[in-house]
């Protein structure tokens, strides 16, 4: 199992290496980068300056207001006067030293950023995975024993209709009706503006009590897949000949399903479990911007709707190692649920 998890390490190199030349490569490519904006930010002065009566500039000045002169040092300043590949491997370099590089926008270094977000998504992401999981693998037993029962259609209805709307549609729903029509929960944020005044019980409170719609949201559309997940599988093992035999010789239907089907019926969701690990940091890019919660999901969004590639880099750098390490961690999973599986 070590040598197996040796060559797994390794592998995370390449791949590592082929997700951040991909999008590395997009970034450079896509309209609307950093050059850009600076130059629409001189257009949007030059135009006020205009309307307050400075001399007008010809209309070849207000089309490109900056000079070359300018923007080969605005090029030379992000890095893009050099071919993509050897910006990318300059990028690296210091991203294997640490440096995730600075912001374009804010100017600030980007593991700063990313630093002080990490908390809220860790908090979001954990209480939203133990909810998961703690509702969708009983629930999933419940509706294979029952299946077909009332209580197995109605809670398949419920499910799906939670599926069917995204998850930030529902954060808005949930905004209207609780926050501005009936003013129970604040309408967004992640603690007041006087928190610092606080005692510990209520900081603890305040936190509660804006977390309850975000994390409402986050776990409508979460149930469906692990739960149907848990059902089916359950339910094939179940209909498997060696439960037909335990049940024919005399074991208890509740003592096979929890004593043998039901550890075979976990080796899809141990499979599933170390690709949440991503999510669980990086958050919902919508759903955190429908609540104004300053974690990863938010720094992200307007980090590409305002082209700060050094930010897009730095997520995508933290997110995909955790991706890679979680794949490796759904393979050890597999292996304590399964004795079966040997790495070799």
């Amino acid at each position: 199992m070590i040598t197996y998890i040796l060559r797994r390490l390794l592998l995370i190199i390449p791949t590592f290496l082929g997700i951040t030349i991909m999008v590395f490569v997009i970034t450079r490519f896509v309209p609307g980068g950093p050059i850009e904006r600076m130059i629409a930010q001189a257009q949007q002065m030059q135009g006020m300056e205009g309307k307050s009566g400075a001399r007008l500039a010809s209309a070849k000045e207000q089309n490109q207001p900056l000079s070359e002169e300018q923007i080969e040092e605005l090029k030379k300043y992000y890095g893009f006067d050099k071919p993509v590949l050897t910006s990318y491997f300059l990028w690296m370099g210091k991203v294997l030293q640490g440096d995730l590089g600075v912001s374009t926008r804010y100017y600030d270094p980007v593991w700063n950023m990313i630093k002080e977000r990490i908390p809220i998504s860790l908090y979001f992401g954990i209480i939203t995975m133990l909810l998961v999981y703690g509702i969708c693998i009983p629930l999933g037993i419940s509706k294979a024993v029952r299946h077909k029962s009332s209580f197995d259609n109605a809670t398949s209805v419920a499910v799906f209709a939670g599926y069917a709307i995204p998850g930030w549609v529902i954060g808005v729903l949930l905004l209207i009706l609780f926050s501005s029509h009936w003013d129970l929960f604040p309408l967004g944020g992640f603690m007041s503006e006087n928190f610092e005044d606080f005692n510990l019980f209520q900081k603890m409170t305040d936190i509660l009590w804006h977390t309850v719609l975000p994390l409402a949201a986050y776990l409508v559309g979460s149930f469906t897949v692990m739960t149907f997940l848990m059902k089916n599988t359950l339910l094939d093992n179940l209909s498997a000949d060696y439960i037909r035999t335990a049940i024919a010789k005399g074991i208890p239907f509740k003592k096979a399903v929890f004593r043998h089907a039901l550890r075979n019926s976990l080796i899809p969701i141990a499979t599933n479990f170390g690709n949440n690990i991503s999510i669980i940091l990086t958050g919902s890019f919508l759903i955190e911007k429908v609540f104004n919660i300053n974690g990863m999901g938010l720094l992200g969004y307007e980090a590409i709707i305002e082209r700060d590639y050094p930010v897009v880099l730095g997520i995508l750098v933290i997110s995909s190692l955790l991706l890679l390490a979680g794949n490796i961690l759904s393979d050890i999973c597999v292996a304590i649920v399964d004795p079966r599986v040997k790495f070799e």
